[in-house]
């Protein structure tokens, strides 16, 4: 498992944007960003692989949101753009040895929406 932090949270309004960090440890495989809503279960945003950089997004933010990485400063993104209210939500950066298995989760990050 490895460390993971993020940032670059806050409050933002409708139609603007945010870029989300999260920053390892350590060398991963793959990774991703979920969220977490209150009242709502956490869902997965979007994942990376970690040989191929092959991206998968939930079908809510695709047009909307970009993940991407930097392996060499072990760092995964999100960029986040024309926010709505209902991406209002806690981001959890997570690291695993495959999409299907994450095991390594940050502290969270608190986005914020107004309309």
């Amino acid at each position: 498992q490895v460390q993971l932090v993020e940032s670059g949270g806050g409050l933002v309004q409708a139609g603007g944007s945010l870029r989300l960090s999260c920053a390892a440890s350590g060398r991963t495989n793959a990774m991703g960003w979920f969220r977490q809503a209150p009242g709502k279960e956490r869902e997965n945003v979007a994942t990376i692989a970690g040989n191929s950089d092959i991206a998968v997004y939930r079908n809510s933010v695709k047009g909307r949101f970009t993940i991407s990485r930097d392996n060499d400063k072990n760092t995964l993104y999100l960029e986040m753009n024309n926010l709505k209210p209902e991406d209002t939500a806690v981001y959890y950066c997570a690291a695993g040895s495959s999409r299907l298995n994450f095991d390594s989760w940050g502290q969270g990050t608190q986005v914020t929406v107004s309309s």
